[in-house]
């Protein structure tokens, strides 16, 4: 007994298949039931084709979706920048074309170099400072340390040769030296004699300063309560030059003593009194670059 749709040999009907026809229902079949177990068969059928549709149209929607990623992927990626390093570059229209216009130009600008001091005191052209032996040697005494020096006499000449001894008047006068200043300091019982002797130039001071011997020493200068020394007894001389600055030093005992090695305290007194008449040679030189830098 056969319960399929339409009759005998007849298909049934199949909505997914083109060319299926539909059965007219009128109602009741030949015994009058409807074929249930036909129907549901057939509506089995269906729902397989249906969930196979949705299972290949899921499929092909993702497929759809990575490739929609992966071509925007592409386009990023597409000036050959690792996808994890961010560009910061404007867009193409964004960024300038070369130009041909010359590129801006800036004048040159540097602070002028500092002013050498020692310029100002190496000639007698730009050393023009006002200049004794009070103002290169200030004030009524020195302190040097914890050693506190008594100014004495001071003396200033422009015949250099009569303020020297020994040797010395001879290399005064051959390298035109045109002045001769000195002054005196004392500290218990040591005095010691600064004397500065000016020339024209440098180079004419360095030059009496590498003729000067041991035997060329200045002329101690007594007075304003300091005893008379160094005239006859031994004592320690020094000689330098800075600029066209010759500045001598003697040191000794005002009691007439001859100084020996073991007399630490009148080398002591000589090389401050020496390290002192440097410094303010190279202050003279230091306050006319600072004016003159300030015109």
């Amino acid at each position: 007994m056969s319960y399929g749709q339409g009759g005998q040999g007849q298909a049934p009907w199949d909505p997914w298949k083109p060319g299926s026809q539909q059965p007219q229902w009128s109602g009741q079949n030949a015994g009058g039931t409807p074929d249930w177990a036909a129907l549901a068969e057939a509506s089995e059928t269906r729902n397989k084709r249906r969930r196979l549709l949705f299972i290949a149209g899921g499929a092909l929607a993702t497929v759809a979706v990575g490739a929609a990623v992966a071509v925007a992927v592409v386009s990023a990626n597409g000036n050959n920048q690792a996808s994890n390093q961010p560009s910061n570059l404007p867009a193409t229209a964004d960024i300038p074309n070369s130009s041909t216009a010359p590129a801006p130009s800036f004048e040159p600008t540097s602070a002028p170099p500092p002013l050498d001091p020692k310029d100002f005191i190496s000639s007698a052209k730009k050393d023009t400072a006002p200049l004794s032996p009070d103002i290169l040697f200030p004030g009524t005494q020195l302190t040097m340390g914890d050693r506190v020096y008594r100014k004495g006499p001071t003396a200033d000449t422009k015949k250099c040769a009569s303020a020297a001894k020994a040797t010395l008047p001879t290399v005064l006068t051959k390298n035109d030296c045109t002045r001769m200043l000195r002054v005196t300091y004392v500290k218990d019982g040591v005095a010691v004699t600064v004397g500065v002797a000016v020339f024209d130039t440098e180079a004419e001071a360095t030059k009496a300063r590498r003729e000067a011997d041991k035997k060329s020493i200045v002329a101690s200068l007594s007075g304003n309560g300091v005893k008379p020394f160094c005239d006859s007894a031994v004592c320690r001389s020094t000689t330098n030059v800075y600029g066209r600055y010759v500045y001598f030093t003697l040191a000794g005992f005002t009691d007439g003593k001859n100084v020996t090695a073991k007399d630490t305290k009148v080398f002591t007194t000589g090389d401050d009194l020496g390290e002192f008449a440097f410094r303010q040679i190279r202050r003279r030189g230091e306050a006319q670059a600072s004016a003159a830098a300030n015109e």
